[in-house]
């Protein structure tokens, strides 16, 4: 199945089927999960809510329904979040960080957990980690503040380059902090950065021809669901370049990509599922403190680097969490 007929298939039946659901069994507790449709490419995540749910006690279909949203794009969001308000959901999942703002916009008193890649504090979606407040609590993965790190280890791999370059999407909340902060490590570590928006995937072969003709050497991709559910190409287009990258999620090595550090991102969906449950149970939101990830991983692919002409250094090699041969 194409990878865009099965984000129909899953964004468009379970869309419908909760309701008919629901309709059988209507003491059921709903619980609304909305997402922008990128994320749909990774069933692990789904997965992983799934067993953070199962951990609280909670199955679909058995004592919970899920009723799902996927979001196009970032402008969906607000008015998918509305409905499911309409429809009286018990809890409020969302993801990525402008999912948590835009449940927050739609409701008060709907418990919300959500789940950021950046920092919710600094974004304003919460005042506080451990404390959060009002109805709402998540989870942040702090991709987006780990950026530096990724153009560390970019120049690690690559020492002698002075040239990269980095995809951001304008829409992404939080493009501007992270871009301040990646321009400020390209400093640090003496290498030049371009940044390239692009948010649709006509705009992709573009950006890449852009980063050819600004000679970059590398590139890095900023963490965002359109990047997810555009990986394929900017991977096909990152191997006919011939251009090392560096990406936010080990999916993205073991289907071609020379490196990835982050958390896990699964991780931090069954921790959402486990405070959803936990709220069905009667907890409040506002206590339940923002969880953040205690380690991050590092993913090598070698058959990919040997593509591409180049030596991992055995620094990295020792340092890695994963290497993919």
């Amino acid at each position: 199945m194409r990878r865009r007929d099965f984000i129909k298939v899953i964004a468009g039946s379970a869309a419908v089927w909760p309701l008919a659901a629901r309709a059988q069994r209507p003491n059921l507790p709903l619980i609304g999960f909305l997402a922008v449709s990128g994320l749909a490419t990774l069933p692990a995540l789904v997965d992983a809510f799934h067993k953070g749910l199962a951990e609280a006690g909670y199955i679909e279909g058995k004592n919970v329904i899920i009723e799902y949203r996927w979001a196009a794009n970032y402008g969906e969001l607000p008015a998918l979040a509305n409905e499911l308000v309409e429809h009286h959901v018990a809890v409020l999942v969302a993801a990525p960080l402008s999912g948590g703002f835009a449940a927050k916009a739609a409701t008060k008193t709907i418990p919300i957990v959500f789940e950021s890649g950046g920092d919710p504090v600094e974004a304003g979606l919460v005042d506080n980690l451990n404390h959060p407040g009002g109805n709402i609590t998540g989870v942040a993965v702090m991709t987006q503040q780990i950026v530096p790190k990724r153009l560390q280890l970019l120049h690690d791999l690559m020492p002698s380059a002075s040239i990269f370059a980095m995809l951001v999407n304008p829409d992404a909340r939080s493009t501007a902090s992270t871009s301040a902060a990646a321009m400020s490590a390209a400093q640090a570590l003496g290498v030049q950065l371009h940044i390239l928006s692009t948010k649709s995937p006509d705009e992709l072969p573009g950006a890449f021809a852009k980063i050819a003709e600004l000679q970059s050497e590398a590139l890095a991709v900023t963490p965002d669901p359109f990047f997810h559910g555009e990986r394929k190409r900017i991977l096909d287009l990152a191997a006919r370049y011939k251009l090392p990258g560096i990406y936010f999620e080990r999916t993205w090595v073991s289907e071609g990509g020379l490196m990835s550090y982050s958390a896990s991102v699964p991780d931090a969906f069954y921790q959402i599922g486990q405070y959803a449950g936990r709220i069905l149970k009667g907890e409040k939101p506002g206590n339940l403190p923002i969880q953040q990830p205690t380690t991050f991983e590092l993913v090598i692919n070698l058959k990919t680097a040997n593509a591409l002409g180049l030596s991992v250094p055995p620094t990295l090699l020792t340092i890695a969490n994963e290497v993919i041969e």
